[in-house]
């Protein structure tokens, strides 16, 4: 079968390319450009525990030596520190990093791996699609026509895929702009973000009110000035005063030597493209939404598309067309980000225009720091990632569904499991395999060989369940899961996400959750397991 064509090379769509080989499906990404990426230390991202768990899961690289993960975070309105956030094991911090760091790591991954071809200064300059694949051809260089079973755009927010499939992209213009600066200096505080309202040196304006500062490695910082609307020209002169002014007033009156790297203007757009998928064309990225709020969220919500698609698009390819899971990378994922922008369009204006606040949080400025500091934080309503609770593939009408501290839809936690060979390995580890997990709740199981509980108690029923499902499925087994009782299973998602809970091995509910996960689509392996399924041995397809 043809590769998977994707457009754009950057971290969304080599993220996808991994995510896809990881589960044995050919691409190929055309680069428009030479290959290589052009340090820019201003231009950053925050990534939380589960984008960074995808990352080094799909690389092998550790990203904590290349990015800095803050000890803690505070804000300040004017002198006043009114919050600060300590962070460890029960409250990680985010990792924040250099873009063109980023985009390295998975670089290197890419060129070890053989399912992927690159081709460099390939610009895309037509789409052609039937049902059984779809024909691009590149201009430049080495311009030519190309032959895939899908085609994704990932190629960003003047998307030529976008703009070929004739899909709207509607939404808001600088919504927001931020001047920009990556300096090495030091601060008068180690290792913290800062975000500083109404700072004292700055009393009057609209654009007195909102200074961002994160630090990255080797004493380096990013630091983001809110500007006031319009679209004034931000000059050199302009952003070389704002640093002395900022550096110098957080220093209480002497202005502390620094060494300004890279600097810029963020302007924040808020788009949504209204289709995600035309036939066998789909878009990722800053190509399907533009979610600049605060300044670091739109990649990360990239990746997130990446890792949604890659599963979907993977057993679609190896098995044939599953037409209601691949609407549900749409609905899922457009879902997510709509509500964000919601939240961000209702909640921003509020902020930044003072008196109105008040209807809405008890204690106006405390409140707005508040929200201001938890969008920063990847929390509350400006932050928190969207989940999958309404998704299509839902499963419904589960007799033995029960609560466990993960809602059906959102992230698993990631804890210590047993994996089918033994060994012992963290769940997300499991994750992007193409395979449903299924984890079993079994206390003492941790201090054990596998070899003595393997066929005792409900561990025999259970894997002739798992076996008989129908789509591969790995079964693993862990002492203990946040808010679940003793034998409690689990179906996760190969993203991650809780399809559901069930109160001990419910065969009948095992394989109805699992075929909504597939689309609720019958297969011939499906078909084929259902056959099997009163002799208890069924075979899913592998």
């Amino acid at each position: 079968m043809d590769p998977v064509i994707i457009t754009g090379a950057g971290p969304v769509g080599l993220t996808l390319a991994l995510a896809l080989a990881r589960q044995e499906v050919p691409s190929v990404v055309l680069d428009e450009g030479p290959g290589k990426d052009e340090p820019r230390p201003s231009r950053t991202v925050v990534l939380r525990e589960d984008t960074v768990a995808l990352v080094e899961r799909l690389t092998g690289t550790p990203l904590a030596g290349l990015g800095s993960r803050w000890a803690g975070w505070r804000s300040m309105r004017r002198k006043q520190v009114i919050r600060q956030v300590e962070f460890g094991e029960a409250d990680p911090a985010p990792l924040h990093i250099a873009q063109h760091e980023l985009t390295g790591v998975l670089r290197t991954a890419i060129g070890r791996e053989p399912l992927v071809e690159t081709a460099v200064d390939s610009r895309l300059d037509t789409v052609e699609q039937e049902t059984s694949g779809v024909t691009a051809h590149t201009r430049g260089p080495g311009g030519t026509w190309w032959r895939g079973s899908y085609l994704v755009g990932c190629d960003g927010a003047r998307s030529t895929v976008r703009k070929l499939q004739d899909i709207r992209f509607p939404g808001r213009t600088a919504v927001e702009r931020y001047a920009v600066a990556a300096l090495r200096t030091d601060l008068p505080w180690t290792d913290e973000a800062l975000l500083h309202r109404m700072p004292p040196w700055r009393t009057s304006g609209p654009s007195a009110g909102e200074i961002v500062a994160r630090p990255l490695p080797d004493g380096v910082w990013r630091l983001d000035w809110l500007l006031p609307p319009g679209k004034d020209l931000v000059t050199p002169e302009l952003l070389v005063n704002r640093v002395r002014e900022t550096l110098t007033g957080w220093a209480e009156g002497t202005t502390p030597t620094y060494e300004l790297l890279d600097t810029g203007v963020h302007t924040v757009h808020h788009r949504l493209a209204r289709r995600w998928r035309v036939g066998r064309v789909l878009l990722a990225g800053d190509a399907a939404h533009l979610l600049g709020t605060l300044g670091t969220q739109g990649l990360e919500e990239g990746l997130r598309d990446a890792d949604n698609l890659a599963w979907k698009l993977a057993l679609a390819w190896h098995h044939g067309p599953h037409e209601a899971l691949l609407d549900s990378y749409q609905e899922e994922r457009r879902t997510a980000i709509a509500g964000r922008l919601r939240a961000a369009d209702q909640v921003l204006p509020l902020l930044r225009g003072g008196g109105g606040l008040r209807s809405y949080v008890p204690g106006s400025a405390r409140g707005n720091d508040a929200l201001l500091a938890d969008g920063h934080l990847g929390r509350g309503a400006l932050g928190a990632p969207g989940t999958h609770a309404e998704s299509p593939l839902a499963p419904a009408g589960l007799t033995g569904e029960v609560a466990v501290g993960t809602p059906p839809g959102e992230p698993v936690t990631d804890v210590r499991v047993t994996a089918e060979d033994g060994t012992f390995v963290r769940l997300r580890d499991r994750l992007g395999r193409g395979a449903l997990l299924v984890l079993l709740i079994a206390p003492g199981t941790g201090v054990w060989d596998r070899k003595h509980w393997v066929t005792a108690g409900i561990m025999p029923r259970l894997a002739a369940a798992v076996t008989a499902l129908p789509c591969r499925a790995e079964l693993l087994v862990t002492e203990a899961y946040p808010g679940a009782a003793a034998h409690t299973v689990l179906l996760v998602r190969p993203d991650g996400h809780l399809v559901t809970a069930l109160g001990g091995v419910r065969p009948a509910d095992l394989y109805a959750a699992a075929e909504a996960v597939l689309g609720g689509a019958a297969t011939a392996a499906q078909e084929a397991a259902e056959a099997g399924a009163g002799a208890g041995a069924g075979t899913g397809p592998r």
